[in-house]
């Protein structure tokens, strides 16, 4: 059964300027390097990946550092996302993320700080059919 998730009225602006930077990693005009990379990303940066692996800063920013000497097309659509404050300037965004046939559940927490935007934690589940 779906949760009925709402985001609360005053996050809406916060969620509509997330959303501007998710999926994370695939928006180019937030940059393409590994140095850009290095500055949304909090030092204590992890991501769980679609095969439930673990992954640290340093080998998904390696993994973006080689994705962007031969980028490629990359066609999506996101939908369902919603906002919630879980911390003071802590946020949990979460959204669908459609890629052709794969559909995966998406979760970022992201910190407001004194430089911008800064990631702290990403997660990507695969949906399946029943």
């Amino acid at each position: 059964m779906e949760p009925n998730l709402v985001t609360a009225p005053k996050h809406l602006a916060v969620l509509d300027e997330l959303m501007q930077r998710e999926p994370i990693f695939h928006r180019p005009e937030f940059g393409t390097t590994r140095s850009d990379f290095e500055n949304i990303m909090d030092d204590s940066f992890w991501e769980v990946g679609a095969s439930g692996r673990r992954y640290s800063r340093e080998y998904v920013l390696d993994t973006l550092e080689k994705r962007y000497e031969n980028p490629t097309e990359d066609t999506w659509e996101t939908r369902d996302s919603h906002c919630f404050e879980i911390a003071p300037d802590n946020y949990l965004i979460t959204y669908t993320l459609i890629q052709g046939e794969r559909v995966t559940r998406r979760s970022t927490i992201w910190r407001r700080t004194v430089h911008g935007w800064k990631i702290l934690y990403h997660q990507g589940t695969v949906v399946e059919e029943r």
